[in-house]
């Protein structure tokens, strides 16, 4: 049965514009704004609407729209002197002017989406209007399902809120794709657009409508197409007597495409002054610290930073949005215990149960900590344990405490985490990569990383991040586990679950999916009952009986959204009113990737942990926290069948250097190993002589051995040991450049030490630095020959400087080199150029001497000196030679094969 509809107004009138429009489209269009009086409502059985101009629009002669649909060509007929009827023999709508995310064969330029807005609906106002545009490039069916679920369905919801309140959009989708061909691609995404669930059937007809017609596609590939773009949009905004607001563009395009898309807005496609531009830009933001920094270098030569919205989109998520809130508005019950007298650990977990596939090309060089936990754990770490602001509607402020925070975590290394690889990751990189037959690849598919804030609030509480893909749920939350320090002399039973203190209490933030299924906020009703914003939050009326963490669920205060959001939904609207906070700055940005970049250099080189994925990995994944550093519970791995091994580059490294034995291996290992060879040659002394002298070097080096002393050595014998200096600089202690002072703040800090076991060189004395007159190299030797037997240290550290200098004895001079001078004043060629140092002879009188060689700047000198005569005099270096002590090298891969 034909579908019929009708609309009042002369039926001349209307049959002449039906003909026009039927003559040049070979169908039927319509070219309504729903707001506008002049247009008419047609509406015909079921749920389709079509809109035509009314009678007295025709008659004034005002201009129509473009025209954004069509049915199957429609009959029309005279029916009366009053109106029309036509009769359409289906009542498809197609919508010709489609958007979607994508990019051609070369990658290089991508798709805009533009965003026009209204101050009034009425014809005699003068409009105002904000001109954007959504920039996004997809190839695989994934960034299809991206744009069409997520992107356009955000700037839909952002449509659906505003168009109550008297604002009016346009939307342009552009690719590099050719008209024809990307309007049908639009299409097949915006026809799967839903409404809010309190959008009744029929004003969800009426707003999808609109919607679709205020979308069109464009083809932006050269820089003539963006000029266009302005061009046309200019003259839209003249035709109509709008003003302009603003322009917003969305690129979710790979960042290699960001400089060329970022040249031709700021060259054609900025709004006239008084307008504002917001240029949205989504991960990754940059591969490490220096990739990050040289793109964001590049997009600030074409955008300010107020212009610049880097999305993540778990800070849409709406429970993590209401971190923030949460912690201020239960201030005073949380101030109290968010600390670390109270908390024991803090967990933030993404679980996925789906693999990498169809993802591949990017997982292979991002990897799960680059993908997840650098950015949405680290914003949502942030949000938890930064201190809050009073006033969150200040993005200075919240970005202020957001730095702080960030500028306190305690730098991350190799034993900070563990890592692993899902089974079936390797044969599906050779089935979309081209690779070598041998290829073998490091990549993780997860990641559990220990995290400490070296702050008052959060010092020794564990902070636990972690992701992973083909895992056995799909889950996502922050759990805040508080100490259970009560002890309960009445049983359970008899106790009333408000008042209970024995049942563990925790805080839990559930962004979604898992048992719980939804966004969730849990508090153990043992802590207290939380205030939240009840216009957006409130209590679950009907709890399921099942279990979270152990616990029933009706042991928590629970707390839903009162409508769920989509997290790009809230962002989007965030965008549109200029709420920084929820975005990526430059200086945060570059702050993690500061954090990151370190630790995701170490794990370059380790092999990740096999495991089969979802329930098969049993307890294969399974961690602990011991020692400061994360360590798999099982030393079992799964034995991968059909898989070359890897091989290793280094298995013909030489064991010895300089006639002497030689350790090598990473940085963070080789750390590893010296520290514990250091606490070993520690016990082994106190065990014989009761007493440990160690002579500590300074310079970068060590810097990492005494923070893993600090934070991993929690058996070592400090209180049975003597620190002394091997070196320092003339400095005051107070200075950065003065060795004490480093070894204080990485060191001597942490560690239980008896006051008078330490040693500092007395490089001040009399209000002045190393002058000879104060004789406090005399003075140190003193202390050296009374306290230390036969002037023999038990372990000596040092250095190997670029000049072949070690400890301060300098080439070119015979001081420290020769003769019986054992503590001496000394003169380096950089600056601060005196120096207090231990001489070459009364180093050689130690037991055990480390040098310790890391970085591919040492590459060079040591090339030298293992290939030059031994000379002391040239080469400082090869005077050391502990008689009848031994001397170990210690030397990094990255040193040994730049």
């Amino acid at each position: 049965m034909a579908d019929t509809a009708s609309v009042e107004g002369p039926a001349d009138a209307v049959h002449d514009i039906l003909t026009k429009l039927n003559k040049h489209f070979k169908t039927c269009w319509s070219t309504s704004y729903i707001s506008l009086p002049r247009y008419t409502l047609l509406t015909y059985p079921g749920r389709n609407h079509i809109y035509i101009p009314s009678a007295s629009s025709l008659a004034s002669r005002q201009p129509t729209r473009n025209h954004h649909y069509r049915t199957e060509a429609p009959k029309v007929t005279e029916t009366a002197a009053v109106g029309l009827k036509v009769q359409t023999t289906e009542s498809t709508i197609k919508h010709w002017w489609s958007q979607q995310n994508l990019l051609d064969e070369d990658r290089r330029t991508p798709m805009q989406k533009r965003v026009t807005e209204a101050a009034g609906s009425s014809t005699s106002e003068k409009i105002r209007t904000v001109e954007g545009a959504l920039i996004a490039g997809c190839r695989s069916p994934s960034q299809w399902d991206l744009a069409k679920k997520y992107l356009w369905q955000g700037f839909f919801q952002l449509y659906v809120n505003e168009v109550s309140r008297r604002h009016s959009f346009s939307f342009h989708g552009a690719a590099l794709t050719p008209p024809e061909k990307g309007s049908e691609l639009m299409f097949n995404v915006l026809k799967s657009l839903s409404c809010p669930v309190d959008i009744t059937p029929d004003r969800c007809v009426l707003l999808k409508d609109q919607f679709l017609k205020l979308s069109r596609y464009r083809q932006l590939k050269t820089a003539e197409n963006y000029t266009a773009l302005h061009l046309d949009i200019q003259k839209s905004l003249a035709d109509e007597g709008l003003h302009e607001a603003g322009r917003l563009f969305y690129l979710s395009v790979p960042p290699f495409a960001y400089a060329d898309i970022a040249k031709n807005i700021n060259a054609s496609c900025r709004p006239l002054p008084g307008a504002w531009l917001r240029v949205v830009l989504e991960k990754p933001f940059g591969h490490d610290y220096e990739s990050a920094k040289s793109l964001a270098a590049e997009l600030q030569t074409y955008f300010q930073e107020e212009e610049i919205y880097r999305v993540d989109h778990y800070l849409g998520k709406q429970t993590v949005e209401q971190i923030l809130p949460f912690r201020l508005s239960n201030l005073k019950h949380l101030d109290p215990i968010w600390n670390r007298h109270h908390v024991e650990r803090v967990e933030i977990v993404m679980k996925e149960t789906l693999d990498a596939k169809g993802r591949i090309s990017f997982y292979e060089e991002y990897g799960v900590i680059r993908d997840v936990i650098q950015n949405h754990l680290t914003e949502i770490l942030a949000s938890v344990a930064m201190e809050v602001p009073r006033n969150l509607s200040s993005s200075e402020d919240i970005l202020r405490a957001k730095l702080s925070l960030l500028d306190s975590l305690h730098k991350l290394e190799l034993g900070s985490a563990v890592a692993g690889q899902y089974q079936d990751y390797l044969a599906q990189v050779k089935e979309e990569i081209e690779t070598k037959p041998n290829f073998f690849t490091n990549t993780k598919t997860f990641a559990a990383v220990l995290v400490h804030v070296d702050n008052v609030r959060w010092e020794g509480v564990p902070f636990l991040l972690l992701s992973g893909k083909a895992l056995d749920e799909r889950t996502a939350f922050v759990r805040v586990v508080f100490k259970d320090n009560a002890f309960c002399v009445q049983k359970q039973s008899n106790r009333d679950p408000l008042r209970n203190s024995c049942k563990p209490k925790q805080i839990i933030f559930h962004i979604g999916h898992g048992e719980i299924g939804s966004p969730a906020i849990l508090v153990s009703q043992g802590l207290f009952k939380p205030n939240v914003n009840p216009s957006k939050w409130q209590r679950a009326s009907e709890l399921p009986s099942i279990q979270v963490f152990g616990q029933p669920l009706s042991d928590y205060y629970v707390y839903h959204p009162i409508v769920e959001k989509d997290a790009y939904s809230v962002l989007i609207s965030n965008i549109y009113r200029g709420k920084k906070d929820s975005f990526i700055t430059t200086k945060n940005l570059l702050a993690s990737w500061s954090f990151w970049t370190p630790l995701l250099e170490s794990l370059e080189h380790e092999s990740p942990r096999v495991y089969p994925g979802g329930t098969g990995n049993e307890q294969l994944l399974d961690f602990v926290i011991e020692d400061g550093s994360l360590r798999f519970v099982t030393d079992e791995n799964l034995e991968v069948l059909s898989v070359a091994p890897k091989i290793n580059v280094f298995s013909s490294t030489q064991s010895s250097f300089l006639g002497n034995s030689m350790v090598s291996d990473w940085a963070e290992s080789l750390i590893q190993t010296l520290g514990r060879d250091i606490q070993n040659a520690a016990e082994e002394s106190i065990k014989r002589s009761g007493v440990f002298h160690l002579a500590l070097s300074g310079g970068s080096s060590p810097l990492a051995l005494f923070q893993r002393l600090s934070r991993h050595h929690h058996g070592f014998p400090w209180k049975h040991t003597h620190l002394w200096l091997v070196d320092e600089r003339c400095v005051p202690f107070t200075e950065s450049d003065s060795n004490f002072g480093n070894i204080e703040k990485h060191l001597l800090q942490h560690v239980r030490i008896p006051y008078v076991n330490i040693h500092p060189m007395p490089v001040q004395r009399n209000q002045r630095l190393c002058d000879i007159e104060d004789m406090g190299n005399q003075t140190y030797a003193e202390d050296i020959f009374a306290l230390v037997g036969n002037a023999s240290f038990d372990f000596v550290l040092l250095g190997l400087g670029n000049d072949g200098h070690t400890a301060s004895i300098f080439p070119g001079k015979e001081d420290g080199i020769y003769g019986r001078s054992t503590v001496l004043l000394t003169e380096s060629p950089q600056k601060p150029h005196q120096r207090m140092s231990l001489s070459l002879p009364l180093i050689n009188k130690a037991q055990k001497v480390a040098i310790l060689v890391l970085g591919k700047g040492k590459h060079e000198i040591l090339t030298l000196i293992s290939r030059a005569e031994k000379t002391p005099k040239k080469w400082p270096i090869h005077g050391v030679n502990p008689t009848p002590g031994k001397l170990v090298w210690y030397i990094d891969y990255e040193t040994l094969l730049r």
